[in-house]
């Protein structure tokens, strides 16, 4: 049972060197980070219902998971192909398009969701 222990906590290390290599290395990321704690601090500011929180969260973990999987699509394809090959642009170009796509995702729903109770918000400081 030890070697079990040994194994998950060894797990949690390989994953967050992963972690960390991607906000190392992806400009992105830092952008992603910007706009996560951007939009969790609006949303503790709006006092959101748990079923809007579980939606955000699930946006956000969307964005990431797409970034994260780009950039090992991107390793794995310079590895294979150091030499400019047009297949491998591809992979990359079709990567980079599935964050685009999660993150324009994550975006409108995050207007769908914050969108109205921030507006009110910000109205109701102006009219009083």
């Amino acid at each position: 049972m030890p070697s079990f222990f040994k194994s998950r906590i060894q797990s949690f290390h390989y994953a967050l060197s992963g972690w960390w290599f991607v906000i190392r290395t992806q400009r992105n990321a830092w952008i992603h980070a910007t706009v996560s704690i951007a939009v969790i601090l609006v949303c503790i500011w709006l006092r959101l219902d748990l079923s809007d929180w579980a939606i955000i969260i699930l946006a956000i973990a969307l964005v990431w998971t797409s970034e994260f999987l780009n950039t090992a699509l991107e390793a794995v394809v310079d590895l294979a192909s150091p030499q400019h090959n047009q297949l491998a642009k591809v992979g990359k170009d079709v990567g980079a398009a599935a964050v685009l796509i999660a993150s324009l995702s994550s975006a409108i729903i995050g207007l769908f969701i914050l969108g109205p109770p921030l507006w009110q918000r910000i109205m109701s400081l102006f009219l009083n």
